[in-house]
């Protein structure tokens, strides 16, 4: 299960360090994509991409076939270094408005990278009365 907040910046090559206790869960290779809501990236394993994308190929083909386009156009596929840490391409780094400081957070069955601003911004607008009463609604 993938859990925590880490903080890491990026170095003038574009990589970030991912936390050892990230990496045990997502593999030794794994996919980093743009996040179709929000301006972050999504990581997951192997595994849990493939169950991402697997209800994707059940739909009628030609819409099927666009959003895998979509989503696999600017996916990188990625094997930490000897260090922990993971190249992201300009494309990617771009997307999320990565400067220097980025926050990777874990959500279970994928993790997140935003910027550090964004991830701010995202934070503050939080409405936590809100979420407080979903997960009571659903007997959380």
């Amino acid at each position: 299960m993938l859990t925590g907040e880490f903080r890491h910046s990026l170095d003038a090559k574009n990589r970030i360090f991912m936390p050892a206790k990230l990496r045990e869960e997502l593999g030794e290779t794994f996919i980093i994509a743009r996040d179709i809501r929000e301006k972050c990236l999504k990581v997951y394993s192997m595994e849990g991409w493939a169950a991402y994308t697997a209800p994707i190929k059940e739909k009628p083909r030609q819409l099927a076939e666009q959003i895998m386009r979509l989503l696999h156009r600017s996916a990188a596929q990625v094997t930490p270094d000897s260090q922990g840490r993971v190249l992201l391409p300009p494309m990617l780094v771009e997307y999320a408005g990565i400067e220097k400081n980025a926050v990777v957070v874990g959500c279970e069955e994928y993790a997140e990278i935003w910027s550090e601003a964004n991830y701010q911004t995202m934070l503050d607008n939080v409405d936590d009365e809100a979420l407080r009463q979903a997960l009571e609604s659903w007997g959380l």
